[in-house]
């Protein structure tokens, strides 16, 4: 766990490092890890939004010759395959991989209950809302499979979303990644994204404790 919070908080050298060693294949390396993130319903912990921005402000440097618009369409298949993979394997399994022996361990029954509340109070907008929110957006695919929403119209705020989450994200990379104070104070930004993203979830924890308070 300590390596996979180095790697985050640190995410703009880690990337270096991957970009010098691996040069062309980052590209598929970056598609595994935003596609695993949600395709794979048992590892919520990988990072998205700060990869997003670490990988397009590497783009905006010329040093490295990496192509923003790849990435974009890399991340954008990603996030629409992930969900979507999520989603059948969900429809699939449903519940019933939530009470294995191995998967258990990894899909907590606290995680799938904020997901479900999520899903109570904001309906199908849910879908798009929780891209923008780490953790919720790994299970509300597989709720919402589990929840009988019909594909098609998953489909229409899954692409939405990830088209928004992918514009914001690496925008804000590409445009603002490689200012000096930016780049001399990383980690804070990347913990920043991480704060900012989390808001959402915990506005939504301190109503739902108030309502039950009163």
């Amino acid at each position: 766990m300590s390596q996979l919070i180095d790697f985050v908080l640190h995410i703009d050298n880690h990337m270096i490092n991957i970009v010098n060693t691996f040069g062309g294949w980052t590209y598929g390396i970056l598609f595994l890890i935003i596609f695993v993130e949600t395709g794979a319903v048992i590892l919520p912990f990988l990072p998205g939004d700060s990869l997003l921005f670490a990988a397009a402000a590497l783009a905006a440097n010329p040093n490295y010759h990496l192509s923003i618009w790849l990435f974009i369409g890399i991340f954008l298949l990603a996030a629409i395959g992930g969900d979507s993979t999520n989603f059948f394997i969900g429809r699939r399994v449903g519940i019933a991989l939530t009470r294995h022996r191995f998967f258990g361990k990894f899909i907590k029954e606290k995680n799938l209950t904020d997901a479900r509340h999520f899903f109570e109070k904001h309906g199908m907008i849910a879908i798009f809302l929780a891209r923008f929110m780490p953790i919720i957006r790994t299970f509300s695919p597989f709720v919402a499979a589990t929840s009988d929403y019909d594909y098609r119209t998953f489909l229409k705020y899954n692409v939405s979303a990830a088209l928004c989450w992918v514009a914001l994200c690496c925008g804000g990379g590409y445009f603002f990644g490689n200012i000096p104070f930016v780049k001399a104070h990383f980690s804070l930004v990347v913990i920043g994204i991480i704060v900012i993203s989390l808001i959402p979830a915990l506005v939504g924890v301190l109503k739902s404790s108030r309502q039950v308070s009163e």
